[in-house]
């Protein structure tokens, strides 16, 4: 069923994940020549006047890994009908999640911070901070998927 909790807290990752194509991830400033260096779901790189990257480090990675993660929520709501496939399901977007927090983790910490050797960190933005809302989703939507799956056995004990 399309109206249940879980199905609310699924599309929120569906929405988190799809924004990340969309918000920056981390951001630094070169302060030698105030070149601004930005880290988005697609590339890594200096951004240049008219808001465009020239040349960039391609990070399609974490691109790929929050689309995965969309559509396994995306698909995850319309398995209403099979409880442990969800949760399945859900354990796996966890994984996926996962992986996107440190993939995204490794490129601005490392990969970025490389890039311009200064003694100042770079500034986590709001898409670093998507797949961290997107995994407590996931959480509370395999809760409540949990809570139906505990209630429909309880009521089969009754019969």
């Amino acid at each position: 069923m399309i109206q249940r909790v879980q199905s609310v807290f699924l599309f929120l990752i569906v929405v988190a994940m799809v924004a990340m194509f969309f918000v920056p991830i981390w951001a630094k400033t070169n302060p030698a020549n105030g070149q601004e260096y930005a880290l988005t779901a697609f590339s890594l790189g200096p951004v240049t006047s008219a808001g465009a990257e020239a040349d960039s480090t391609s990070t399609i990675f974490i691109a790929i890994l929050a689309g995965v993660a969309a559509l396994i929520a995306l698909y995850e709501i319309f398995q209403y009908k099979s409880r442990l496939t969800q949760m399945k399901l859900g354990l796996l977007n966890s994984l996926v999640m996962a992986a996107l927090m440190g993939c995204a983790f490794y490129f601005s910490s490392y990969v970025g911070e490389d890039l311009i050797k200064t003694k100042e960190q770079g500034e986590y933005l709001s898409g670093f901070y998507l797949p961290a809302v997107g995994l407590l989703m996931n959480v509370l939507a395999n809760r409540f998927i949990k809570r139906d799956e505990d209630l429909v056995r309880s009521m089969d004990r009754l019969r």
